[in-house]
């Protein structure tokens, strides 16, 4: 689930159950990507398999388009990938970085999100809301970056493949662990 510095406080306001919508960290190992991948192979490959990348969002993404162009001034800026969300009633942008993120990249997410709230979005809707996709991120500088970001967004990350079966047992050790101490100490 996502912790509360992944969000920027506009987007922790806006909707209490956000952390039910969002991932912190998405699987994508139905792409087929190798380790090491531009952004242009990664935008290619989840619109080859939108089906597979919608079920690992959630329910109630609706795919919109790809490059979806909105215009400022005389011109054109294009977004990675652009879904609707029935339940928030939100646009939502998604900017993809096939490198670690940089706090610098939320400047241009920023961007769109304004350009859709006051050229696309439509009155009855919620504002526009963005997901920055990265290959890795720092959660300090995550943390950092979007403690005054004023647009509602969050930071995610992808992975291309399963951790290994090994390091999943051992994080699943000590989930464990952790949930024995806490409800030893509440009695």
């Amino acid at each position: 689930m996502l912790s509360d510095s992944n969000l920027s406080t506009p987007l922790r306001v806006l909707q209490h159950d956000v952390n039910q919508i969002f991932k912190d960290t998405y699987v994508l190992e139905f792409l087929g990507l190798p380790e090491e991948h531009p952004e242009g192979d990664l935008q290619k490959a989840l619109i080859a398999n939108m089906k597979q990348f919608i079920l690992e969002l959630g329910k109630d993404f609706l795919f919109v388009g790809e490059e979806y162009r909105v215009q400022v001034g005389n011109t054109d800026f294009f977004i990675d990938l652009l879904f609707y969300h029935r339940g928030l009633q939100s646009l939502v942008a998604f900017e993809l970085k096939s490198l670690t993120f940089k706090p610098e990249h939320l400047g241009k997410l920023n961007f769109y999100l304004e350009a859709l709230d006051r050229d696309v979005k439509k009155p009855n809707e919620n504002p526009s809301i963005g997901v920055l996709l990265c290959r890795d991120k720092d959660q300090e500088v995550v943390e950092y970056a979007l403690s005054r970001h004023l647009s509602p967004t969050l930071v995610s990350q992808y992975t291309t493949a399963l951790p290994d079966k090994k390091l999943l047992h051992a994080k699943l050790h000590e989930l464990y662990e952790l949930y024995d101490k806490k409800g030893s100490n509440e009695q």
